[in-house]
């Protein structure tokens, strides 16, 4: 099946264009024909979407749709079907608007299936890829409760909120890590080129070199022969790990040791709890029936620690117990958020205990990032002063004794 870009008229003279799947151009013209348009234009799209040449980028040739992207295109279609326009005209004229080649090849497949008949949820279900599970059930269900601009809304809200907390994170870590990377090539720049010149002037000398110049000496020539082979170790290194996280015991202990770490283990879980009581919530908001968010909620916790926990409540709450009781008994989670969601389940308030629990996590983490970033900044030029000063002072004890025998 091909993918082709048409153009032509409605039935009231109105100029229109879109995308069509279809086997044919023929096929194309009467599917086209029987929405009652008609074409003057229709071309198989080989190239990209109305720029070619502009549109010819890595995030273009691979089709992904960014997250930026997918939220201004939710929030904007929120705003049209809550001002009653007709979910195609809707969709319509968000792929006018859109600059993404992806998202309006997207869009426009999702509206031809949505003009054949087929359920909003279902053509999005279509395209996995850019719509996550999440997604599609929070439709659903405002397709079934007939409050689809709110759900769209809260769907907005929601994607703006985890890509805020994420970019918040990154932002904050963004100098320190800079930072530690700048002050590695410097060392290791003096340790492979600078330190070796000077390490010539003193072989010549017929005397017992200091202590702390001896060291710099045996680290130096270890780095300048090995660089290579402790590089070729880092990457296996790195292929081993990501290997053994992709297999479910790997996966739990590394999550289990990502969650004791000290400082960043804290963060880690925050985050983690942080996503789970945010995800729930809004689907919970949204009409979504608890054990769909709950299996929906484990699909993107990306922590099996937590998952193992979530497994339980769903299986307590089809036993009809609550879903306080399981998360209790993994430990995993901190009590205040047990005790939120028990006064939320015995209050019928979930939802909002959930929210509210969110929200002081979210700000719980960017309170510690902010903390952190504060503290590494200070501590990692103390330390990278501490090392130059010690690289500085093995060069200049061999010299202060040269000058020393000298006189």
């Amino acid at each position: 099946m091909a993918l082709y870009t048409w153009s032509g008229y409605t039935e009231n003279g109105k100029a229109s264009s879109g995308m069509m799947d279809a086997d044919s151009i023929r096929e194309a013209k009467l599917k086209l024909r029987s929405q009652g348009m008609f074409v003057s234009a229709i071309e198989e799209e080989t190239r990209g979407i109305a720029h070619p040449l502009k549109d010819i980028t890595l995030r273009g040739i691979l089709g992904r749709v960014r997250m930026e992207d997918l939220t201004v295109m939710t929030r904007q279609l929120s705003t049209l079907v809550g001002a009653s326009i007709p979910l195609v005209d809707a969709l319509s004229a968000l792929y006018e608007q859109t600059d993404s080649p992806a998202m309006k090849k997207t869009i426009a497949q999702v509206r031809d299936s949505v003009n054949e008949g087929l359920a909003f949820a279902e053509a999005l279900a279509q395209h996995k890829r850019v719509f996550p599970e999440l997604y599609i059930n929070m439709v659903r269900a405002g397709e079934v409760s007939g409050a689809l601009d709110v759900v769209l809304l809260r769907l907005a809200e929601f994607m703006e909120g985890q890509h805020r907390l994420k970019s918040r994170i990154g932002s904050a870590m963004l100098y320190p890590i800079f930072l530690l990377g700048i002050s590695l090539l410097v060392l290791l720049y003096l340790l492979t080129a600078v330190v070796p010149k000077v390490v010539g002037m003193f072989e010549s000398m017929n005397q017992v070199l200091p202590l702390p110049t001896r060291i710099l000496i045996a680290v130096s020539q270890f780095l300048a022969s090995t660089w290579w082979m402790l590089a070729i170790a880092l990457v296996a290194g790195i292929i081993i790990l990501l290997r053994w996280k992709k297999t479910e015991r790997g996966a739990r202990r590394f999550d289990r040791f990502t969650m004791n770490l000290p400082v960043f283990g804290s963060i880690y879980r925050k985050v983690s709890v942080a996503r789970f009581a945010r995800t729930l919530g809004t689907l919970l908001a949204s009409g979504v029936p608890i054990i769909e968010s709950l299996r929906i909620v484990k699909t993107v916790l990306q922590n099996k620690i937590m998952e193992s926990a979530v497994d339980d409540s769903i299986a307590a709450v089809m036993d009809g117990s609550s879903i306080s009781s399981p998360l209790k008994k993994s430990g995993v989670f901190p009590p205040i958020l047990i005790h939120m969601i028990s006064v939320g389940e015995r209050s019928g308030s979930l939802e909002e205990m959930l929210m509210k629990a969110a929200e002081s996590y979210e700000g719980d983490v960017e309170t510690t990032i902010s903390g952190l970033t504060s503290l590494l900044e200070p501590l990692m030029i103390v330390i990278m002063g501490v090392i130059v000063g010690f690289v500085v002072l093995s060069i200049l004890m061999p010299m202060l004794e040269m000058s020393t025998i000298v006189r």
